[in-house]
């Protein structure tokens, strides 16, 4: 990092790189695309007279002149908070416009970075539960499948607190979990033969380790040419899927399972309802789990049933593999719409709750448990595909929407930001 000087004008310039750093920083902890945090430290630095090269990845920010004397870098070493995300789309929104003091911003940041959670740890903890009992409604609406989804998804919240305040436990957390929760499931069914050894019941309480975000910008950032950010959340994603797969299949030889039980049939024993249902129920879990603010409800009720509707109809006319390419492709051209508006949501706030619901039913660890135990290559095509379904159907929609604001000649607001 550069020294202060004696130069006023040299002081503010130094100042305004370091806020455009730690800015870029900030929106990578979000899990911003790297595309967009380029493309906002640019016209933050622009808006400021600087003349600034960048270097973003997902765990690295630099910014420095073009003659390379001054050189700011700062590392996003913290994951932000859902509920943080949307002070700091704020910030974002208003940083380009060069009206945000470099000081003022740097102390946003800040402040951004030490809120604290909004509800207490035990309504978290119950929220996760909530979201899982609505997960199971849409995946496998049987009694049996919602009462081990809440009460497991109480084991897995209580986990994940602990995870987030003691690092060993959280570098393990996917393995750990999918291990309890499968082993919990398969000794149950062994001892009372209840017919539950099916892998749509572990999916709702171990979904929030379901990578779908990340694999979605990785696609994303691979189009871009971004391909070093890319890869690596690419690489990511599947390592924490392998550590998913690899809980459930320890869990399943210890509980004397075999691979062949290890399957994906469906059942719905409530009714067509239930499904329905179960969206509204997940986005209560997401409120009270993550803590959005109270008048993002009704968006985000919009369009988790966007996201639902979208993969319904995915299903109906490509197949099940495909499904989540309808979900992506909706997700994103109604997030888009919605933002494009004045008064509007960000639309990374926007979908990434849709995100949340499609992943459990398209980018599962079931294809992959089935991959390790039966190595069929079939299955092996089928997983790659079902993975990747969401994230073409996310780049299709981002392609159509650019086409149709160049076709109009219809300046909107940059594609997932703001």
């Amino acid at each position: 990092m550069p020294s202060e000087s004696d130069d006023p004008a040299a002081d503010r310039d130094a100042a305004a790189s370091r806020f455009v750093a730690a800015l870029g920083a900030t929106m990578s902890a979000a899990n911003y695309p790297v595309t967009m945090v380029s493309a906002v430290m640019s016209a933050t630095s622009k808006a400021y007279g600087l003349d600034n090269q960048f270097l973003a990845l997902p765990n690295y920010v630099q910014v420095g002149s073009p003659t390379g004397e001054s050189l700011y870098i700062s590392n996003p070493d913290f994951v932000l908070r859902y509920d943080q995300s949307f002070p700091l789309a704020k910030l974002v929104a208003r940083a380009p416009s060069g009206t945000v003091a470099p000081e003022d911003g740097m102390a946003e940041i800040e402040r951004i970075r030490n809120l604290d959670r909004r509800f207490p740890v035990w309504l978290t903890i119950g929220g996760y539960a909530v979201q899982s009992t609505g997960l199971a409604l849409i995946l496998q609406p049987t009694p049996l499948s919602l009462i081990g989804a809440a009460t497991l998804g109480l084991l897995v919240g209580v986990l994940s607190v602990a995870g987030r305040r003691i690092e060993a436990i959280g570098y393990m957390l996917p393995t750990v979990c999918a291990f309890l929760v499968a082993y919990i499931v398969f000794s149950f069914h062994n001892r009372f033969h209840v017919g539950i050894d099916s892998l749509r019941a572990l999916a709702a309480p171990l979904a929030t380790f379901l990578p779908g975000a990340a694999i979605t910008l990785a696609v994303i950032e691979l189009s871009t040419r971004h391909v070093v950010s890319g890869a690596s959340r690419l690489v990511a994603g599947f390592m924490q899927i392998a550590q998913l797969a690899f809980g459930i299949l320890i869990a399943a030889q210890l509980a004397g399972v075999a691979d062949t039980n290890l399957v994906t049939t469906e059942l719905n024993r409530l009714g067509p309802w239930a499904p329905v249902l179960g969206v509204l129920v997940y986005g209560i879990g997401i409120w009270l789990n993550f803590a959005p603010p109270t008048s993002f409800l009704p968006w985000m009720a919009l369009m988790l049933y966007t996201a639902y509707a979208g993969q319904w109809i995915g299903n109906e006319l490509l197949g099940s593999y495909a499904s989540g390419f309808g979900g992506g492709l909706t997700l994103i051209l109604i997030a888009l719409a919605i933002s494009h508006r004045p008064n509007t949501p960000p639309t990374m706030s926007l979908v990434l709750p849709g995100f949340w619901l499609l992943v459990p039913g398209c980018l599962g660890f079931m294809g992959v448990t089935q991959l390790i135990g039966t190595h069929s290559t079939a299955v092996f095509g089928a997983t790659l595909i079902s993975m990747m379904s969401i994230a073409v159907g996310v780049q299709t929609g981002l392609l159509l929407w650019r086409a149709a604001v160049q076709l109009t000649s219809t300046p909107g607001r940059p594609v997932l930001h703001d």
